[in-house]
């Protein structure tokens, strides 16, 4: 992780500063507030600004005055039912913001959550910085064979180092063509004084997507649990899953009894067809069901046994 000299003196300005409010706060999040939570190998997350707590879900439930609840059991209760029922409003009176350093293509995959506020440095005005993401040896993966979207077997050895040099290297040519158009350094050291450079706007496209970019992301906590329950899953890239898995802890400080819930009923829990409810009922019986007469798919019958774990019974 790199942070500019600008963006040290800001965190540090900003961490100095004691303000009082009467609003409430959630203390733990308060002890990260600003800090540079590391990500990948340039990357970061920071939590920016918040409103609300707990205790603000459980006054808009309850369209109630001041904090709300003062006993946490009650409070908990009332969350866990929100939750458990999927009454959804209370949660959107809690918001948050991140200032997140990613990767480009990762950001391409992240803006198809379209529930957030996003500003976005501009390559249009700026010049961006010579910073790039490249996977660790680990988890350099092949396609996956039964899995369109995911990976496979992990790539080692010799194919291993070519991939990575073929990265760095296309990384480095492509962003050293892109100070050549420029005529300018990322440092804005001109190259040749002779020489116009070529708008920013035009000579950013030339960039590979595993070049850095930064923006600030608002959102309410309905939908930063959206995003969450499925970008922290396992299934999710690995990538945007390290992101995901930074803005889980910072949820926890934020809101520990909305986590728990959220834990429990959204990550922690399944979710069940009517028919997959009725197998589930019969073998509870000792009766015998099997993908033949169950009415379901390979897919959707393997689905619901590795939910409840019967191991047995995948094909």
């Amino acid at each position: 992780m790199k942070l500019t000299k600008d963006q040290i003196n800001d965190i540090k300005e900003q961490q100095s500063q004691d303000n009082k409010t009467k609003r409430v706060t959630a203390p733990e999040l308060e002890k990260i507030l600003y800090e540079a939570l590391p990500a990948l190998d340039h990357g970061f997350i920071r939590v920016i600004d918040y409103m609300g707590d707990d205790s603000s879900i459980v006054q808009s439930a309850r369209v109630s005055y001041g904090k709300g609840t003062k006993q946490v059991s009650t409070d908990s209760g009332l969350i866990k039912y929100l939750m458990r029922h999927w009454h959804s409003t209370p949660f959107e009176m809690c918001e948050i913001k991140y200032h997140v350093k990613l990767p480009i293509f990762i950001a391409r995959q992240w803006i198809r959550h379209r529930t957030a506020n996003v500003n976005e440095y501009s390559a249009r005005y700026s010049i961006l910085d010579k910073e790039f993401y490249l996977p660790e040896p680990e988890n350099l993966a092949a396609q996956s064979i039964a899995n369109r979207q995911g990976r496979g077997d992990v790539i080692e050895g010799e194919q291993a180092k070519e991939v990575l040099e073929l990265l760095k290297n296309d990384a480095e040519r492509t962003y050293h063509n892109y100070e050549t158009m420029l005529n300018q350094k990322y440092d804005g050291t001109t190259i040749d004084e002779s020489k116009k450079g070529l708008a920013r706007e035009l000579a950013r496209m030339n960039l590979t997507l595993n070049t850095y970019t930064q923006w600030y992301w608002k959102t309410d906590l309905l939908n930063l649990m959206n995003f969450l329950r499925l970008r922290a899953d396992h299934h999710a890239q690995y990538e945007i899953r390290v992101y995901a898995d930074i803005m889980l802890n910072t949820l926890k400080r934020w809101v520990p009894i909305t986590y728990d819930a959220f834990m429990d009923y959204r990550v922690g829990g399944t979710e069940v067809s009517a028919k997959g409810k009725i197998i589930i009922q019969k073998l509870l019986k000792g009766e015998d069901v099997n993908i033949d007469n169950s009415g379901l798919s390979k897919r959707e019958w393997n689905e619901l046994m590795e939910a409840f774990e019967i191991k047995d019974k995948i094909v």
